[in-house]
């Protein structure tokens, strides 16, 4: 990602979990290793390889 797109905060939705880090619309050239992230928790999380910090519309999905 981009230093822009790092410090954008991506919203998604319950039905895109789980949710991992790069996301389908990254550009080759710019892919981390795939790693998961838990926003169910506290409904949001932040990528540790590129800061992408993701964030859940909506409410927390119940199990």
């Amino acid at each position: 990602m981009t230093t822009e797109a790092a410090n954008a905060i991506i919203e998604v939705d319950a039905d895109a979990l789980p949710l991992s880090c790069p996301g389908p619309q990254t550009p080759l050239w710019n892919m981390h290793p795939k790693v998961f992230l838990d926003i169910g928790t506290t409904g949001e999380a932040k990528c540790p390889y590129c800061g992408a910090e993701y964030r859940l519309k909506g409410p927390l999905p119940t199990h």
